[in-house]
């Protein structure tokens, strides 16, 4: 059996067409509009299924200050998870990252710090001198280590990203998008749960200095856990926030606001958007029973019939009520029938429109009768 996430496809799309992990469905009538934001950009996605809730000029390119360090986080994250590294190994601090402007964790020239501080001084206090120091580390030189980033962000089908270094430093070819950013955020967390649990740090102390996460969801709202905010003066302010309700989570995006206190404000009117009116719901489960089929020429008669993966939606709330399962099978099912070759579809439909359709499977496999049974239904078939 296989867990499935399968889009919505209840509300506008506010996506261009050919956006593949940025589904959005059509609209539901009495469902109010995504929050109006001024701001460059901003995308709502939903954990689980990847479904765009809300958005504006998700695919504009834009500096992503210090967002890139979610980047720089999954990076380090990846080599921790591969064994090419470890929390508690020591980087030299070297004079390149000592001299790094900007926010900072004030690290020692010539000094060793453990990667796990590292990260710590990266992710909560958005330091640019921890971020050179685990690129040094990793990858010799941070222009490596920018490649690391890039080749991540193609697999991950990030294609309006390309990234310079790894603090988010202007640089003329150093952009994303918000949509990208999303897609991001989502794998970080599901491919390192645990690790992406630095980010909901309040504070970290280092060389006697604490600094408070720049992330102020973090004191306002107990469902946020992360993400990462950014600013320059050309990218404006820039953050990402993730809160989980109901076990629902969702990941707000908000690129270019005009202060501090608007990009927290507008994430959080996203959030809450989001919750108030959306929820995702297993609606079909694995191994669930659709009867029983007649099957020619085979050992056996009859085979049941099932679907190998949940169907897991976002949708509006109560947009599921008066949903319909609508079964077709390939008839005649004639043997040999293999488990998990589709002989059939299982479709699920409201008013009249189709949500999700997908493969219907046997149960197991159904190998070939003998010569008497398959002769035997050979001629039965005529009369059929």
């Amino acid at each position: 059996m296989r867990r499935t996430s399968v889009f919505a496809i209840l509300l506008t799309a506010a996506l261009a067409a050919g956006s593949a992990a940025a589904q959005s469905p059509r609209p539901v009538a009495g469902l109010p509009s995504p929050p109006a934001l001024s701001v460059s950009s901003f995308v709502l996605m939903e954990q689980e299924t990847g479904t765009i809730l809300a958005s504006l000029e998700p695919d504009l390119r834009v500096e992503p200050a210090s967002i890139t360090k979610i980047m720089s986080a999954y990076a380090v994250f990846e080599a921790l998870a591969a064994g090419e590294t470890s929390l508690d190994e020591e980087a030299v601090i070297s004079e390149e990252a000592w001299r790094m402007q900007g926010s900072r964790t004030f690290l020692d020239l010539n000094s060793r710090v453990s990667v796990e501080n590292l990260l710590l001084g990266m992710i909560v206090q958005s330091g640019n001198d921890a971020s050179v120091a685990l690129a040094e580390h990793l990858a010799g030189a941070e222009e490596d280590f920018a490649v690391l980033m890039n080749s991540i962000a193609q697999r991950l089908g990030m294609s309006g990203t390309n990234f310079e270094n790894s603090t988010g430093w202007p640089g003329e070819n150093h952009y994303t998008t918000a949509l990208d950013t999303a897609i991001l955020t989502r794998a970080m967390v599901r491919d390192y749960p645990t690790l992406y649990g630095m980010h909901a740090l309040r504070e970290f102390t280092w060389n006697d200095i604490r600094q408070p996460n720049r992330n102020s969801l973090l004191n306002r709202d107990a469902t946020v856990d992360g993400v990462k905010t950014g600013h320059t003066e050309s990218a404006g302010y820039c953050l990402v926030a993730s809160a989980v309700r109901d076990g629902m989570r969702l990941i707000a995006v908000v690129m270019g606001a005009a202060s501090e206190s608007q990009r927290s404000q507008d994430a959080l009117r996203l959030l809450s958007y989001g919750f108030r009116y959306f929820e995702t719901r297993t609606l079909l489960e694995a191994g669930a029973d659709f009867g029983s089929a007649r099957v020619w020429k085979g050992e056996d008669t009859v085979v049941g019939l099932t679907v190998e993966d949940d169907v897991i939606m976002t949708l509006p709330k109560r947009a599921s009520d008066g949903m319909e399962t609508r079964v077709t099978v390939n008839e005649p099912l004639i043997a040999p029938l293999e488990a998990g070759r589709p002989v059939g579809r299982v479709a699920l439909i409201r008013d009249g429109e189709t949500l999700a359709e997908l493969p219907l499977v046997p149960e197991r496999a159904v190998p070939s009768g003998g010569l008497w049974q398959r002769t035997r239904d050979a001629v039965l078939l005529w009369f059929e």
